[in-house]
């Protein structure tokens, strides 16, 4: 590679530049413990799910905004801004409403039930950016249905929570907006660009939980101590500190290594439910989490058929998908990315909440 070559490539953001110091398997590994967390926090807080939500965003902007900063000096590159606002929008939706599930279905339970993402991305990626889903997908769709049913107490049996059957819907909820989000991630970003596009998403999913939160009432502007500070480490650990060390890791492993890490969140999630918080899931709960969870590990190691870092491959229509929808769908997407080659879909993971 030549002199001239080597000023004119983008550098890498400051983040990656000093985690690359540090095994990658070993940063994922604290990551998803940290963001485990997420759940946990919430709980103990005793916050409504736009109350964490907002207070875990605005405690993570001034660090995110430090760490932006220092991104776009070091790269000279720069992040598009309509995007990660718009998927910002899917964002806050999850992580209000997967704040409203956690005291109604259980820390773990919640964040195992998200999980249902494995199965809305690779649905929303064939109808909006024509990727056909690979086999692994269609055998392992209906197995990870039924853990979902399992876990979230639909089978009719005891479990545990307040509300499961309400909780578990509102996971499940939390799931598809986190699938929107991932699927607006895929549209267009970068390495060199993640750090502004997580603040400009962060900033977006806080103005979700505002919105939805001063009408409903559910938002509580000043808490009081202890919920704010747990709030607080939430924000600073789980919306920080966990994201990053994620998002320094899983450039530098493959997607199999990375998919299988990333399962160490709701293991944990459920691990933390049932020694810190008391948690007592039922047999069957426990038996659908684990399916959940081998289901996931076992998608995450297949790869998508098709070439997806083909530019233009998010303007090319399905012949499955309606006409006269996809055209609009493309026209809105296209308005965002008329000139990005899609990036990959990241594993699945809770690596932003």
């Amino acid at each position: 590679m030549t002199t001239t070559e080597l000023s004119t490539r983008p550098q890498a953001g400051p983040v990656a530049a000093y985690t690359a110091r540090f095994d990658p398997r070993l940063l994922a590994a604290v990551g998803s413990l940290c963001v485990a967390l997420s759940s946990t926090f919430i709980k103990v807080s005793g916050a409504s799910g736009a109350t964490s939500s907002f207070w875990r965003c605005l405690v993570a902007l001034p660090p995110l905004a430090l760490l932006a900063l220092a991104e776009a000096r070091r790269t000279g590159v720069r992040a598009k801004v309509r995007l990660p606002l718009v998927a910002g929008l899917g964002l806050g939706l999850d992580m209000v409403l997967w704040g409203e599930a956690i005291p109604r279905v259980g820390a773990g339970v919640a964040t195992v039930l998200l999980s249902v993402q494995v199965v809305i991305v690779p649905v929303l990626a064939l109808l909006f950016l024509s990727e056909r889903p690979g086999r692994r997908f269609v055998f392992t769709t209906p197995v990870l249905l039924g853990g979902i049913v399992l876990a979230g107490g639909f089978a009719g049996t005891a479990v545990t929570g307040a509300d499961p059957f309400v909780g578990a819907l509102a996971a499940l909820a939390a799931g598809a907006g986190y699938s929107v989000y991932l699927l607006l991630l895929r549209v267009g970003g970068g390495s060199s660009t993640q750090v502004r596009s997580l603040l400009l998403a962060t900033l977006s999913a806080g103005a979700v939980a505002v919105a939805v939160g001063l009408p409903s009432h559910r938002l509580d502007l000043a808490p009081g101590w202890p919920t704010l500070g747990w709030l607080v480490a939430l924000g600073v650990i789980s919306q920080v500190a966990g994201w990053l060390l994620i998002a320094g890791a899983l450039p530098r492993m493959s997607a199999a290594t990375g998919a299988t890490l990333m399962l160490l969140e709701p293991v944990a999630a459920v691990g933390f439910g049932v020694v810190l918080l008391g948690e007592r899931p039922s047999p069957l709960q426990l038996i659908g989490c684990a399916v959940v969870i081998a289901a996931v590990c076992f998608a995450g190691r297949g790869r998508p058929v098709g070439d997806p870092a083909v530019p233009g491959g998010l303007l090319n229509g399905s012949p499955t998908f309606p006409r006269r929808v996809r055209g609009a769908a493309q026209a809105l997407l296209g308005r965002f990315a008329r000139r990005a080659a899609p990036g990959p879909i990241p594993p699945p993971s809770r690596g932003y909440c």
